[in-house]
């Protein structure tokens, strides 16, 4: 290849923007910055951030605190008439809902509120039910098996059992430390009677 065949690419080069040398171009008397004010003036810009004198993102966020929005538990949340469908006597769990199409998401625990009339006695098993519609399900001679509260008394019975282990640790230790703080100073009283003995036997010759 030539190097007269070497050419720059479409678009890399550009003819130069002449400015304020009459109207003709487009550009001329106010050199494409229209007409007065700041942003018209040399060197004349807005800084970062500026919106024009109302209050600035930067300050309408708020700079302190905590959001717990990322760690929220989100409920799947049914209404207590929802489960008349059921039987009298039948037992209520997230399978039978999500059978009869009531729950659609899998992921989400299941929370029951008070809403609509229920007549049936029922024995509901689920994620969590409130205070009002636990009190109509029990009056009507069902059960409410709460599980979050169940697995909240595993993790407490769990870690009353580490903290008894660690006591009892704890005591074994302190009784190791005395027996052998006892054991050193019957030695020292040993060594020390031992010592007299021989005095004694010394003067006595």
């Amino acid at each position: 290849m030539d190097k007269i065949q070497i050419k720059a690419p479409k678009g890399a080069r550009k003819n130069r923007k002449i400015i304020g040398r009459g109207i003709g171009s487009g550009y001329g008397s106010t050199s494409g910055k229209g007409t007065k004010g700041q942003k018209a003036r040399a060197g004349g810009r807005v800084r970062p951030g500026f919106e024009g004198g109302q209050m600035p993102l930067y300050r309408r966020i708020a700079t302190r605190g905590f959001s717990n929005s990322r760690f929220k538990k989100v409920y799947t949340i049914i209404k207590l008439g929802a489960l008349e469908i059921f039987e009298d006597g039948s037992k209520v769990t997230k399978e039978e809902l999500i059978r009869e199409k009531i729950v659609r998401k899998k992921a989400y625990p299941v929370k029951i509120l008070s809403g609509g009339t229920l007549t049936k006695k029922l024995i509901v098993e689920i994620d969590k039910v409130s205070k009002s519609a636990q009190e109509t399900i029990i009056s009507l001679g069902g059960e409410v098996i709460v599980k979050e509260k169940a697995k909240v008394k595993e993790k407490d019975n769990e870690k009353d059992k580490k903290k008894t282990k660690k006591r009892a640790k704890a005591d074994d230790d302190e009784e190791q430390e005395e027996k052998t703080e006892t054991g050193k100073k019957e030695k020292v009283s040993v060594k020390g009677k031992a010592k007299d003995k021989e005095k004694a036997g010394e003067d006595g010759e």
